[in-house]
């Protein structure tokens, strides 16, 4: 009995798809058993009436997902260039980003950039200053991970590039670029999870995102735990094919050093 539950170098599909389905049930009783202790009800069929403005919401994370997820990679590739060059007001303004970003949450960068720095500089606009917000706040995450990528690439190998009479340009498209996709593309993966995820957020400047839908739903309806149960396997659905192909990226990248 032991071995269908301990982790062996050949586990079969089947062992791994009972242990999945153990994991699943034991999910699922907990639900059960918290909306029994709460005597909830299971009726999800007053969803139907609010179907559009739930797509309406999920279509606008999905939007502001892509365009931040495009966005902070501009940025944190700046950034983390900027960190590395050898002027150094350009590589203290480039630090000076990344500490102050990561080192505040972003609820409190939403309130300051929205409510203070966008009215002082007149940007009104609810999606550009949500799909900026969240860039600069997930640039600085970005930052980093492509910094620690450019960091692991050893000297010696730009010293052999230039021994064989590459120029600078060539070194970067042949022999940094393809060793820095391939170690931080799974972190990049998972950090877009983690953009999709504080998307959420935004609904605190009003933005009909999904977590604002599902907010202006639940208090017509006041079925909060159906409603926020659906927000959740919601972003689920949006988050798990992401995480699935940051695992997939994980084993297709793997290296050794």
């Amino acid at each position: 009995m032991k071995r269908w539950f301990t982790q062996t170098k050949s586990d079969s599909r089947f062992k791994r798809f009972l242990n999945g389905l153990l994991v699943a049930a034991a999910l699922a009783g907990f639900i059960v058993l918290t909306m029994e202790r709460l005597n909830a009800d299971w009726d999800f069929t007053h969803l139907w009436q609010y179907r559009y403005r739930l797509g309406q919401g999920f279509l606008m994370t999905l939007i502001f997902s892509v365009l931040s997820m495009l966005t902070s990679l501009v940025i944190g590739f700046a950034a983390a260039t900027g960190s590395r060059c050898k002027i150094l007001p350009v590589k203290y303004l480039c630090r000076a980003y990344v500490q102050i970003i990561r080192g505040t949450p972003l609820l409190v960068q939403i309130y300051l950039f929205f409510y203070i720095i966008g009215q002082a500089w007149g940007v009104d606009n609810r999606l550009i200053a949500g799909v900026m917000i969240l860039s600069i706040f997930e640039g600085a995450y970005i930052s980093e991970i492509i910094r620690g990528g450019l960091d692991s690439i050893e000297a010696s190998q730009l010293e052999i590039a230039r021994a064989v009479g590459l120029t600078p340009g060539q070194t970067t498209r042949l022999v940094i670029l393809p060793q820095l996709l391939r170690r931080i593309l799974p972190a990049l993966a998972g950090q877009f999870a983690s953009i999709i995820k504080d998307s959420s957020l935004l609904s605190v400047i009003a933005i009909i995102e999904l977590t604002q839908a599902t907010r202006e739903i639940a208090a017509t309806t006041f079925s909060f735990f159906v409603d926020y149960l659906l927000l959740g396997l919601l972003y689920f659905a949006l988050t798990f094919p992401v995480s699935m192909l940051t695992r997939a990226l994980e084993r297709r990248y793997s290296y050794e050093n």
